[in-house]
């Protein structure tokens, strides 16, 4: 029966002997959820059973390690190169098929992308060219070696169908191991290996034979590929598509990426890339092979996966990020529910930023519950919550407390909930974000015990006429602005010239689209300062920023910092680093150079991004009112200091572990916790 608003989705494919029931495929995405010797973890299991019982069509595990310890990746990488792997992955494999959903194993080879210093030996590749500036200095492989390699990555695949996956996928892309004999940027060898596209293609021919060898006819074999490269001499779609007639004819699903190692911002697409940007890659893959293809790239709108599905672009679609955000994201489609999508907002911190730069494991902006089971526990006795500050804490808190069954106020000086979120939604590039706040409010309007009051203040008098026994203090954050000279004289006057955050984004359809012939300063080159670079640069504005640190984007995830590394040289943004804003007039900013100068910077435009801090008006206040009355006052998000929408939302949903410690939830937990 087809499904009456996407039937293209909901339609099942086969492939070989495998049925997928729906056109949605979990894109593989490392976690750090690994045991230290390999192992495949409990952590796992709830990661990937939560999104089997969402109603994904297939699930593809993050990438395993075939020849472990020169080939691995990541701090905490699965391994599949020995046969004591099997029984884990076995369990995994038996607990995703329960809920109808296929599940296949990405196997790969790290090569250059390893790290030396992690293990423990000079890291290998098809020549000695890093993967990606920077990185570890490899050495090339020698013919014994490649073979060798070939030979593991068959008796890998074999270890995956021995433990129940429906199919195998080969990483042939991102600048792995396959991916550097394939890619002209770091492969320069002489031999039968590198040179001509025939050549560059034999290693990855080589292996999808000796899979096929291992698997027999009958089992699915995918492989991924960087379609294009997009760094300069790398392969582009034409040089891929040209590649792939030499190694096509064991893959039986393509499936479709994007970028290396060194334009990652392309590979785990950054903000501002359109729902499915990528999808005329896999078209191009699809019409001249005529096999199924996956397609991935920021696709978070059903309808946009509908269209890709029914022109014909791809056969699957990609969700990594998407599901990593919302589990449930299938279900809420195929039964109404759009509504209530959680949609991935494409900020990279959680997932990207935690595992890639911080060795940690993932989590996410919008789901404090990436590997726990979001559980139903209900009030045990009445509670009264009150929640001030409707910004994306303040909302996460009220929800969670609501969704428990306590009869919750939240209350919102402003017109409009959403708080800063709301606000740096309307930035052209960060449009996403705005996805997040339309969830928690459609999460919140859901919710009949939860009431929300706007334009009014919190004071104690109307708090305490609410009988709290909670609260929930959340009232958000405002714009740094130091002592310095003539700033507080010249910020945010109306037709000034001089702006914070907020000014800016109030003017925002102001500003004409073309800014050619007119000097932008920004001062701040913290995330605040470049969203404002990535707003003026394409205009056509010459961009200077000005950062008292040593570097611009200290803090910064990996994605945004290539995206805004790759925005300052493509418009040549001047950066100034270890310079300090000492004056504010009119029409120039007066700094202190590295070298104890002073000098001036005139501007059409300029702009103080110095960060924000905490805004807690009324928190002293009520915690002296209450604290004879025994009524705890919980203070949360930006209102404890100035972070990132990541932190105040883990401690909005944190509140049930507040209600647990005051009795009025059983303390039994939800799930596993990573």
């Amino acid at each position: 029966m087809k499904h009456e608003k996407y039937p293209k989705l909901f339609e099942p494919l086969t492939i070989r002997r495998m049925t997928v029931k729906n056109r949605i495929s979990m894109a593989p995405m490392g976690t750090n959820y690994g045991e230290q010797n390999g192992e495949m973890s409990f952590l796992h299991m709830n990661y990937y059973e939560q999104r089997a019982q969402g109603g994904v069509g297939m699930i593809i595990v993050e990438n395993a390690c075939v020849d472990f310890p020169l080939g691995s990746n990541g701090t905490t990488q699965i391994r599949i190169d020995h046969d004591n792997y099997i029984p884990r992955l076995y369990k995994l494999c038996e607990t995703v098929h329960q809920y109808g959903t296929c599940i296949a194993i990405q196997i790969n080879h790290a090569g250059a992308s390893a790290l030396d210093s992690r293990i423990g030996m000079q890291t290998v590749s098809a020549s000695d060219l890093p993967s990606k500036p920077g990185g570890s200095l490899p050495r090339p492989l020698t013919k014994e070696e490649i073979a060798a390699i070939v030979k593991k990555y068959g008796e890998a695949a074999k270890r995956a169908q021995t433990a129940g996956f429906d199919a195998v996928e080969i990483h042939a892309g991102h600048g792995y191991l396959i991916s550097q004999f394939l890619s002209p940027t770091m492969n320069k060898r002489t031999d039968e290996f590198g040179g001509s596209a025939e050549n560059r293609t034999r290693f990855a021919k080589m292996v999808l034979e000796e899979v096929r060898k291992e698997v027999g006819p009958f089992f699915p074999v995918f492989c991924r590929i960087s379609a294009d490269e997009l760094v300069e001499g790398g392969n582009t779609l034409e040089d891929t598509l040209e590649l792939l007639t030499y190694f096509e004819k064991e893959i039986d699903l393509i499936d479709v990426s994007a970028g290396l190692n060194s334009s990652l911002q392309y590979q785990i697409d950054s903000c501002q890339l359109k729902d499915g940007w990528r999808s005329y890659m896999s078209k191009a893959v699809r019409d001249k092979f005529h096999k199924p293809t996956i397609t991935t790239g920021n696709i978070r709108s059903p309808k946009r996966a509908e269209e890709i599905l029914e022109n014909e672009d791809a056969d699957f679609i990609g969700m990594g990020r998407g599901l990593i955000a919302d589990p449930n994201w299938v279900n809420k489609v195929e039964f109404g529910e759009e509504a209530m999508l959680r949609k991935c907002i494409s900020c990279n911190i959680g997932c990207a930023g935690h595992r890639l730069a911080q060795n940690t494991p993932i989590r996410c902006t919008v789901n404090p519950c990436v590997n726990q089971w979001e559980g139903t526990q209900k009030v045990v006795k009445p509670c009264n919550v009150v929640v001030i500050g409707g910004g994306t804490a303040g909302m996460e808190a009220a929800c969670t407390a609501a969704e428990a069954g306590c009869q919750t106020f939240l209350i919102e000086k402003e017109k409009e909930l959403g708080g800063l979120a709301n606000e740096i939604s309307k930035i052209p590039d960060k449009w996403r974000i705005g996805d997040f706040v339309k969830y928690q409010k459609e999460r919140a309007k859901r919710l009949p015990n939860l009431y929300a009051f706007t334009e009014v203040d919190a004071t104690v008098r109307f708090v305490k006429s609410l009988k709290p026994n909670l609260i929930v203090n959340a009232t958000g954050s405002k714009p740094l602005l130091p002592p310095i000279e003539g700033l507080n004289e010249w910020i945010d006057n109306q037709d000034g010239k001089v702006s914070s955050i907020l000014g800016m984004i109030q003017k925002i359809p102001e500003y004409p689209q073309n800014m050619a012939g007119k000097k932008v300063v920004v001062v701040g080159g913290g995330a605040v300062g470049l969203d404002v670079v990535e707003f003026f640069a394409p205009r056509g504005a010459s961009v200077t920023i000005i950062e008292m640190l040593d570097q611009i984007g200290k803090d910064l995830d990996p994605v945004s910092k290539l995206r805004m590394k790759e925005i300052s040289e493509r418009y040549e943004v001047t950066e100034l680093t270890k310079t300090a804003l000492s004056k504010v007039e009119g029409d120039r900013f007066t700094v202190k150079t590295p070298e104890g100068d002073r000098k001036e910077y005139t501007f059409d435009h300029g702009f103080v991004c110095l960060g924000m801090k905490a805004k807690s008006p009324v928190l002293t206040e009520l915690e002296e009112a209450f604290a004879d009355d025994r009524v705890e006052v919980v203070n949360v998000g930006d209102s404890v200091s100035a972070r990132r929408i990541i932190e105040g939302v883990s401690e909005g949903r944190n509140i049930q572990n507040i209600l647990k410690k005051h009795g009025y939830l059983a303390n039994n937990q939800y799930g596993g916790t990573a």
